[in-house]
């Protein structure tokens, strides 16, 4: 596959460069200014068919290739556009007039709408599509990693199908409702997470956001604070991405797209083992094959040299393996195919079509997604005064074996912890000649990579479409009403076995762990009317009002079986035990909403918004609330007589959103069946206590910040200062089993979160044949959990299976969160480490280590443009928080890490005493488990991009083919600093807020390369 998709981009390349001969372009140049004859430097030049162009320079100079049939588009903000067709023209000046109507950058907003970016009194950012559709992620969320400041992005170490991690501006709750609200052309969408892995293990089976096409995304605009995403009223707490999909203009012509995107992706070793001492314990190697079975993932051995006996019984070479974990792994890839039409339906509508093909493989062998894309989106004026638009996004994917991570049991990981002399390929293919597994270690839980990727089955499969469809009528150019309908619909199926033969399962025979069948919909109505118009010459009043209803409903049916009959026969009906299940829960909300503004002039405008929502999740007498929100905006430069200082914005909002359980079902009792009992129907009483006094919990967040713009648009910072604190939020608490409960659902909870983001814009040099364009965005932010339960106590979350009950992360009460606590040394009074008579580590005090959220993190994005070439890359960094390691804990334990070659031949002397370094160390990590946490800090090179546009006239001898862009892409190349040994700080097997920051027996972090060619057809 790598070389036949080498010779495709060789060949393409070559073509390509043959053609330049045939082309009939020239050199262009001219001069812009407005209407005083000043020069205009930044302004946009293109070309628009081959959509490339040029900026002009500080003298308002520009120069760029044409044809006689090029048509040049000159936009710059603030003024009219205008398009210009060349024919025999060698130079060309250009006057721009203002435009009245644009002298702001307009932005879509909450519910939507557009609006003045110069008006809003609070901080949002806008990532165009082109920043996620080159340099691709399987999930296009992790597209955002580094470039919106306050958002940080993780995703899970699981393969294509995998969830991403979205914290914005610090912990959203101690409730594990952290994940942002993602909204589709103003219609809601479902991000349901659907599984992770914990410290048992289990597989992480993606969220919502990953089902969409990067070929499909125009942009996507963060609205960080309370204020800007009140609108949304209950899941607004978390934030809001509003995503923007592709259109056409009305008025244009035919547009064909084609583009291909291939990457290639390799599992990264960041590991630096000891490679001295081989396998064994007590310091010899094993024997006996069943010595070297058992100590298979021990390197507690001798000093290697000469051969040694395998688990097999033959003879194996006892010196560094020439293949490691890494190489059980194949190369991934990932290929997409997107074809794309659209058209201008005269100047009254447009629609655009897009198809798109996904194959992706995972470094796992036997595991991967396929994913069919098809979305449409029409828009079309019905008559003068109504517009209707309508979209459909429809998604078929199925996901084959979802590895598993974290604990041992079906993990295709479990060679990372292999004696150094040890090749993981003498353990293919996993199996004998009766299909049972070949077991490789001490421990039949930890299962054969081989075996597992050739016998398991964790598929899913997953048909879903989004769709909208709106209805704007105009009274007045600037008063209307609006209803709209979206509905976002899955469904799912899905086939897990343990398979015959898998070590652990009760005589091999495996189990039907579940096959069933679900479906999840959310559907929102919304009815807006707005308005604006003059109150007096110098007030504006901007108005809405509205409301909105929103329905959630799931449903699933399962079947499942324990021993399977028949071997390999995985059939509900081919198990000794069978099972079933059904879950199922349906919530609604009902909303009122308003938004009135004024504008003084042209420099101040004060907005205040109102939601009023009732829910159905919580008591009839308590379950409704009011939310409101103020903002302020007042433009300063227009007081100021600075030259070099073009706008200047002060903005400060004040707002407070409400949530409800996250949870449905917590506020009665609701019993359940059961099988019958010697032929008497049974049933169970629930084992929490339910709540019948739960109310709204609430957020409240005051935001202050600065827009600047110096230099003709050359120079702009964006600053913001936050402060936002939950109340009242709804969590279980743990009680007395003698009350006949083991747990309760209270409202107690309560975290703040304060912090500065920066965002540092600019263009350092602008030619008429050279650009570079960089921006920095840079986020300091702290939180504190204020209350947790009704005793204020911490309250424990997640942990990993080598520490198990010996550190976690953990909410405490006066501490960041979530908190690592750990196990330190016991000490003496002189503050030594105190060891007992055989010399091993004593445990010492539970003590909190640190927040596994960072406090300081940040991106700089650069952008180079010469002529036809474009260069981009983009570094991002992560400060401040603390990671718990498994494999920090398990290198140590079994003799791997270089920590380790300390007192191999001579023992490890603490004080008067001496123990042997096996016993030592693996005294020290079980013991003081503070051993195992170690710092997040990191400096990754993320994003790299090199392409190049041929001219349009290249390709007039070719019937189809008018246009091409080639680019060379690149996504986490490479860690450029880190504190941490042996592992990716990012990397995690967790996708919620319980399991973040914690490390251990996920995929390896991988490094992707490939291309993308993009094509403009007839």
């Amino acid at each position: 596959m790598n070389k036949f998709v080498q010779l495709m981009l060789a060949m393409v390349l070559i073509f390509a460069s043959g053609m330049e001969a045939f082309g009939q372009s020239r050199v262009l140049t001219g001069r812009v200014v407005d209407a005083t004859g000043e020069p205009i430097p930044g302004v946009n030049v293109l070309d628009k068919e081959a959509k490339t162009g040029t900026t002009t320079d500080l003298d308002g100079m520009y120069s760029i290739s044409v044809t006689n049939t090029t048509t040049l588009v000159f936009s710059f903000i603030g003024f009219e556009s205008q398009e210009i067709v060349i024919g025999n023209m060698s130079e060309l000046n250009i006057t721009l007039t203002e435009d009245a109507t644009a002298l702001s950058e307009v932005v879509v907003t909450a519910l939507g709408l557009p609006k003045e970016k110069e008006r809003l009194g609070y901080s949002i950012t806008t990532v165009g599509g082109d920043q996620m559709d080159l340099a691709r992620e399987p999930n296009i969320a992790n597209s955002l990693t580094g470039q919106v400041a306050g958002l940080v992005v993780r995703g899970t170490n699981s393969g294509p199908q995998g969830t991403a991690n979205i914290v914005l501006r610090g912990l959203p709750s101690i409730s594990g409702t952290g994940s942002p609200l993602f909204v589709i052309n103003g219609i809601p969408m479902d991000n349901t997470q659907l599984g992770s892995s914990g410290q048992w293990g289990g597989g992480d089976n993606g969220d919502g956001i990953g089902n969409l096409s990067p070929d499909d995304i125009e942009s996507m605009t963060v609205l960080k604070g309370q204020a800007a995403s009140a609108l949304y009223g209950a899941r607004a707490s978390n934030g809001v991405i509003l995503i923007t999909t592709k259109g056409s203009k009305r008025g244009g012509d035919w547009s064909l797209t084609y583009n291909l995107n291939v990457m290639t992706e390799q599992a990264m070793d960041f590991t630096d083992f000891q490679q001295e001492y081989g396998q064994g314990t007590g310091g010899r190697r094993p024997q006996t094959a069943t010595d070297a079975q058992t100590t298979g993932r021990f390197a507690w051995g001798e000093r290697m040299g000469g051969n040694v006996i395998g688990f097999d019984g033959n003879q194996y070479p006892y010196q560094p393996a020439d293949e490691n974990w890494k190489d059980f792994y194949r190369t991934g890839t990932n290929i997409t195919n997107t074809l794309a039409v659209s058209k201008g339906l005269g100047k009254d509508g447009s629609f655009r079509m897009s198809i798109s093909d996904v194959r992706s493989e995972s470094i796992v062998p036997n595991s991967g997604v396929d994913r069919l894309s098809i979305n449409l989106n029409v828009d079309q004026n019905i008559t003068d005064k109504l517009n209707i638009s309508a979209m459909i996004n429809y998604l078929d994917q199925q996901s084959t074996n979802i590895p598993f991570l974290s604990d041992g049991p079906r993990n295709p990981n479990n060679f990372l912890l292999l004696a150094p002399n040890i090749n993981p390929g003498i353990f293919a293919p996993g199996y004998d000649e009766n299909g049972r597994e070949v077991v490789f270690s001490d421990d039949i839980f930890v299962t054969n990579p081989y075996f597992i990727t050739a016998k398991g089955i964790n598929d899913r499969g997953r048909k879903r479409t989004i769709s909208a469809l709106s209805a704007k009528y105009s009274f007045a150019p600037k008063t209307y009403a609006l209803f709209r309908v979206g509905h976002d619909v899955s469904n799912d199926d899905f086939f897990s076995v343990e398979p015959t033969g898998l070590a652990y399962t009760q005589e091999q025979r495996g189990n039907l762990n579940s096959r069933g069948l679900s479906t999840r919909s959310e559907t929102n109505i919304d009815a807006i009317f707005g308005t604006e118009f003059n109150l007096t010459n110098d007030i504006i009043f901007d108005g809405l009002a509205g409301g909105t209803f929103r329905n959630n409903r799931f449903e699933q049916v399962s079947v499942g079986g324990s021993r399977f009959v028949i071997p390999g026969l995985y059939s509900p009906f081919n198990v000794d035990v069978f099972n079933r299940g059904y879950a199922f829960n349906e919530r609604e909300v009902a909303s009122a909403f308003y938004s009135l503004g004024f504008g003084y002039k042209d420099f101040l405008t004060l907005t205040t918004t109102g939601r009023y929502d009732v829910y159905s999740t919580l008591p009839t007498d308590n379950n409704s609330i009011f939310s409101p929100s103020v903002t302020g905006a007042f433009l300063f430069h227009k007081f100021l007589n600075l030259p070099a200082l073009e706008f200047a914005k002060f903005r400060t909002s004040y707002a407070v959103t409400s949530g409800e359980p996250f949870d449905a079902y917590q506020t009665q009792f609701y019993f359940s069946s059961a099988n019958t009992f010697n032929g008497v129907a049974a049933g169970s009483s629930p084992l929490s206590l339910p709540n019948l006094f739960l109310k709204p919990f609430t957020t409240d967040e005051i935001e202050i910040g600065f827009d600047l713009v110096f230099f003709k648009n050359r120079l702009s910072f964006d600053v913001a200062y936050f402060t936002k604190t939950t109340n009242n939020e709804i969590l279980p608490a743990s009680t007395s089993i003698a009350s006949g409960f083991g747990s309760a659902v209270v409202a107690t909870g309560s975290v703040n979160n304060r912090g500065l983001e920066l965002m540092i814009s600019g263009t350092p040099i602008q030619t008429q044949n050279f650009t570079w364009k960089s921006m920095i965005n840079f986020t300091n932010v702290t939180n504190e959990v204020l209350n947790t339960n009704l005793a204020n106590t911490p309250i424990n979350l997640g942990q990993n299976r080598s520490t198990l009950g010996n550190a976690v992360t953990a909410y405490v009460p006066g501490l960041p969160g979530p908190q690592i606590r750990a196990f330190d040394y016991q000490y003496d009074a002189q503050g030594n480490i105190v060891v007992n008579q055989a010399g091993l580590p004593v445990r010492g005090e539970l003590k909190n280590w640190g927040s596994v959220l960072p406090t300081h993190y940040g991106g700089w994005n650069n952008e180079f443009i010469y002529k036809k070439v474009s260069f981009t890359f983009l570094i991002d960094g992560s400060f401040g928080n603390k990671v718990l390691s498994a494999t920090e804990f398990n290198s140590h334990f079994r003799g791997l890490h270089k920590n380790t070659l300390v007192g191999r031949e001579g023992g490890v002397t603490t004080g008067e005493f001496t123990a042997p370094a096996e016993n030592y160390y693996q005294a020290l990590v079980q013991n003081v488990t503070r051993t195992s946490v170690v710092d997040g800090d990191f400096i990754k090179l993320r994003q790299l991009t090199l392409g190049y546009t041929f001219s349009e006239s290249m390709f007039r001898s070719v019937p189809i083919l008018k246009g091409l862009t080639a680019s060379i892409v690149a996504r986490n190349l490479a860690i450029l600093w880190r504190k941490a040994d042996n592992i990716d700080p990012e990397a995690q097997f967790g996708s919620n807020i319980n399991f973040l920051g914690i490390e251990g027996t996920a995929l390896p972090t991988t490094r992707s390369i490939g291309f993308n060619l993009n094509f403009k057809l007839h």
